[in-house]
């Protein structure tokens, strides 16, 4: 009997935290890694198969110079702060960051008098900035549509891999002692005297709501939550490889009451994305794609021309977690102690995502630790291996040593079986073809997996110790086989 109240102790202990986070997106992947430096406890707990799912894993991808979100808002304030912080933050991750600026397209008087507003935001807000009439911009920019008067730039905004930004950002968490908890839905939380208990097992002093668009289904667990979320659709084409032969900047329309409309948008990675359109639906896990496209067809006519769709290589939808506040809720809960809301974290949540992560922790946090002591010794990641930005002596040095890093499987985006293997096996490493895309991107070029998706799956096998009818393309349950029809030879 002494013996099972030992190990009913142990287990007890074993799931106590001082933090605990739900949801692993940009931001709480952030607020994970600010408090993974610090002589503290944490839990992240994410209800998918892998972080950086939701918002994060389908977005524009940049971060907004914090021209236009409206004065004096949560938004605005964050977005400002975050696109500053973006540089250096992508550096001590090792993650690319291309500060690769952004036009403000106007045509005719209506558009400009819209475009005088952004320009006065960024003389209040000290966004740098350069105004030029519309045949100044197409020198750099040729495929600007003819109507195209006048153009805002803005050197400060950049684009990033968003799910990168998270995986570097947990995976360096977890090497300093962050627990993850994948697959984990939270069903039920109940406030003790000091504590949070989360699914009748974890025990928590501070619970941080970084759920995105289940934000208030997490708040109505403890009470009735004092905002509603909505989805809000946006889908997206994505062009091949075109690496500046289309487009050079962000190029963003003069916004609406929807938002900052469809852009044309270059990746760190070559491709260029067109959209989003901005449609509300019902079903937050709705990220099917349908009529929007044609919208976006009819709205990027508008501010480029000569747009080579027949590059067209996919289209994704994602959902962004807008709340009826028409801001970001970010504060301790006012009715209950030490219950954090980091909620409707939309556009431009991504931009503002560092500047969120500081405030939390610092300001919200911290001050419910005394004594709290910062880590004498940290651990950094390795990056991820990326041979395409290797010289031909440090490739041949690297396949000598593993000959897995000779053997290309995808053959569009030159990713060999070292690559795969390497994203594999590590913290926060892929546990589904999925995750093994998002890392090192087999399976994003233009035959979209066709010819290495079978690889990639068999290398997940392997590596992970599997039957290949349990490897997942994504999520629990999207099994890619059933069952094995004949031997393999």
């Amino acid at each position: 009997m002494m013996m099972s109240f030992i190990k009913s102790f142990h287990f007890i202990i074993k799931l106590m935290f001082d933090i605990t986070i739900i949801g692993a997106g940009i931001t709480g992947s952030l607020i994970a890694h600010r408090l993974s430096k610090l002589d503290l406890k944490v839990l992240v707990l994410e209800k998918e198969n892998d972080v950086a799912e939701g918002a994060t894993g389908a977005n524009s991808a940049m971060v907004h110079s914090g021209h236009d979100p409206k004065p004096g808002t949560l938004k605005c304030r964050y977005n400002l702060l975050g696109n500053r912080m973006y540089p250096e933050l992508c550096k001590e991750l090792q993650v690319s960051y291309v500060p690769i600026g952004a036009y403000v397209a106007a045509g005719g008087e209506e558009e400009e008098e819209k475009l005088d507003q952004l320009i006065a935001q960024c003389e209040e807000r000290n966004v740098p900035y350069e105004v030029m009439d519309g045949d100044t911009a197409r020198k750099t920019e040729p495929n600007l549509a003819d109507r195209i008067t006048k153009v805002l730039s803005l050197p400060t905004t950049g684009i990033v891999t968003p799910w990168e930004v998270v995986f570097a950002a947990m995976e360096e968490a977890m090497l300093n002692g962050v627990e993850v908890k994948l697959n984990y839905e939270v069903s039920s939380i109940e406030k003790k005297e000091d504590h949070f208990v989360i699914n009748d097992e974890i025990c928590t002093k501070v619970l941080i709501n970084c759920a995105g668009a289940h934000c208030d289904d997490i708040t109505n667990m403890l009470r009735e939550s004092p905002y509603k979320v909505f989805a809000r659709k946006g889908e997206y084409f994505v062009l091949d490889h075109l690496n500046g032969t289309f487009v050079n900047h962000v190029i963003y329309p003069t916004p609406s009451a929807k938002g900052k409309g469809v852009l044309a948008i270059p990746t760190v990675h070559g491709n260029v994305l067109l959209g989003p359109n901005s449609d509300d639906c019902e079903d937050v896990e709705d990220d099917s794609t349908g009529s929007g496209l044609d919208y976006i067809r009819s709205e990027i006519s508008k501010t480029m021309k000569n747009i080579p769709y027949h590059k067209m290589i996919h289209t994704f939808a994602g959902l962004r977690p807008h709340i009826d506040l028409k801001d970001f809720y970010i504060q301790e809960d006012d009715l209950i102690e030490n219950f954090i809301h980091v909620a409707g974290i939309e556009s431009p949540g991504l931009s503002a995502a560092p500047a969120i992560a500081k405030d939390v922790v610092e300001n919200i946090v911290l001050p419910k630790f005394e004594g709290y002591k910062v880590k004498e010794t940290y651990n950094h990641r390795k990056p991820f291996i990326n041979m395409d930005k290797m010289s031909d002596e440090e490739k041949s040095a690297l396949i000598e040593k593993d000959p897995d890093f000779g053997r290309i499987i995808c053959r569009c985006e030159k990713i060999s079986m070292g690559q795969i293997k390497d994203v594999i096996n590590r913290n926060c490493g892929a546990r589904s073809i999925k995750g093994v895309k998002m890392r090192c991107r087999p399976g994003m070029g233009r035959c979209q997996g066709g010819f290495c998706e079978p690889e990639v799956l068999k290398i997940l096998a392997k590596e992970l110790h599997e039957e290949k009818t349990e490897v997942c393309l994504d999520r629990p349950g999207s099994n890619v086989l059933v069952a094995e029809a004949k031997e393999e030879l």
